[in-house]
């Protein structure tokens, strides 16, 4: 509110430089204070952003001090003046803050955001050397270090216009002081392109007051949105690191690299249709540029693509929580597995297995505690596989196992081993089901799953070998080199103890 009174106020003060010097120094000063005053609440590190910010804020401010006193009394007003220096420090100072506050809010690079400040910058760096850079470098009116500082200003305006860029593309937090920063920045360039403008124009506004007025407090509001933003309390989370991702292109963003983009092909065609294509080579090298910097965009936008696809491939086939394999990945595996076996005559076994009294458990220990418990399980049960085994999950607390070349007996006692692996003192109820050579893979997975109720039916903690598709209790065959006996107290005993 202090702001907008003291803003407002600079239209009604008397008509004299140094009230009008006064003015804007107080509130440039008071933008300074504030500034350091909203450092203060932050440690270390933390602060070296706002410190660049009030170094930036108080060397240009004090650059409008010099800039009335070499005018009135000195009466040197032709560039290079001494307080050119103090109004060029605002660039690299409020630069340097901006870099600092990214590299904290992002400590990896993101070369996406990179390549989109640099077009951004390049198409209105196109400009800048159109209209200012280079009507100053190639003028014979103008002295060397006239030049020298009409080029630094634009200069330091792509400098603060390619980090604001930047700032915007990064991750992290957005509340009210990072878009008071983006707001002052960006008036800062706002308040020279109009002087600028006006200058290319030819419009003299020294002698309108409201006008001339209208410029300089475009400038105090630069000043003031700095220090709005060091003093709101969102300030504390500007700098830390980034917690979700950058922002995808927006459409006003889209909108502005499009733009950025274009300038090239139409400054030609302006200088064309006027019939004096005088700025042909740096048109040349600018659409160059900006051509490289679209080509590498849409070259990491399809790198980006290709890697969601991949994810979104691994995703569809991959539980989530415990890295296995998941049903769908099983339900295309199991016929392939049982193909195999079919081509090579072998035996294959599944198992359906499922955590005893998993729902008290998450119940008493909570829900993280239950996840633990499954990812944990599901590492301990892959130790002692062998590695041609594959172990998926196959829903909430139930998993499968794929058993390829495993006889009855070999598939019992890698369960038994499984068994006693479970971790947290759990243990599981398993159904083992071995294909006959000719049933479905769903129907021997049904198989599996109705002799996991039937061991938890008898009791849990054990293993019931499912019965034979016709209704005989599945025995081993002559290759699978076990004990017929023995096999058959197992099977007909039903659990494994």
């Amino acid at each position: 509110m202090w702001a907008v009174l003291a803003i407002g106020c600079y239209q009604l003060i008397p008509e004299s430089p140094w009230w009008k010097g006064a003015w804007q120094i107080g509130i440039g000063y008071g933008a300074v204070t504030a500034v350091l005053l909203g450092a203060r609440r932050f440690s270390g590190g933390a602060r070296v952003p706002w410190w660049c910010f009030a170094f930036g804020l108080f060397a240009n401010t004090s650059g409008i001090a010099v800039a009335i006193y070499s005018s009135e009394v000195l009466h040197v007003d032709e560039p290079p003046t001494p307080a050119d220096p103090l109004f060029l420090l605002l660039y690299p100072a409020c630069a340097a803050g901006l870099a600092l506050l990214i590299k904290r809010r992002e400590p990896r690079r993101n070369w996406a955001a990179m390549v989109d400040a640099g077009t951004f910058t390049t198409g209105l760096g196109l400009l800048a050397w159109v209209y200012v850079i280079g009507p100053a470098v190639l003028s014979d009116e103008t002295r060397l270090l006239g030049a020298v500082v009409q080029i630094a200003y634009p200069i330091g305006d792509l400098l603060l216009l390619a980090m604001l860029t930047r700032l915007v593309r990064s991750g992290g937090a957005r509340g009210a002081a990072f878009w008071w920063i983006i707001g002052s920045g960006s008036a800062f360039f706002v308040g020279d392109a109009t002087w600028v403008v006006l200058g290319n124009l030819g419009i003299d506004i020294n002698g309108v007051q409201i006008a001339n007025r209208s410029v300089d407090m475009i400038f105090l509001v630069a000043y003031s949105l700095f220090g709005l933003a060091a003093l709101h309390p969102s300030a504390r989370d500007l700098d830390r690191a980034a917690v979700r991702p950058a922002p995808r292109l927006s459409t006003p963003m889209l909108t502005s690299l499009t733009v950025a983009s274009l300038i090239a092909p139409a400054l030609l065609g302006i200088q064309l249709y006027a019939g004096t294509p005088i700025n042909g080579p740096a048109i040349v090298l600018g659409s160059t540029v900006l051509f490289l910097l679209v080509v590498l965009r849409m070259a990491q936008l399809l790198r980006e693509v290709q890697r969601q696809a991949d994810l979104v491939r691994t995703l569809s086939r991959q539980d989530e929580l415990t890295r296995l394999p998941n049903r769908r990945a099983w339900n295309d595996e199991l016929p392939r597995a049982l193909e195999n076996a079919r081509r090579d005559d072998v035996p294959v076994s599944i198992a359906m297995i499922d955590l005893d009294h998993f729902k008290k458990f998450n119940d008493r220990y909570g829900h993280p505690a239950g996840d633990r418990l499954l990812t944990d399980a599901a590492e301990a049960w892959r130790s002692v596989l062998r590695q041609v085994d594959i172990l998926a999950r196959y829903g909430g607390e139930e998993f499968i196992v794929l058993l390829p070349g495993a006889s009855t007996g070999e598939a019992l006692r890698i369960l038994q081993r499984a068994l006693e692996v479970t971790p947290l003192g759990q243990t599981f109820s398993a159904g083992l089901a071995r294909w006959d050579g000719s049933e479905s893979s769903g129907e021997l997975t049904a198989r599996a799953d109705a002799a996991l109720y039937q061991a938890k039916a008898a009791g849990r903690r054990q293993v019931m070998v499912a019965a034979a598709p016709h209704g005989a209790d599945a025995l081993p065959r002559s290759d699978d080199h076990e004990p017929a006996a023995d096999l058959s107290v197992l099977a007909s005993s039903g659990p494994l103890q």
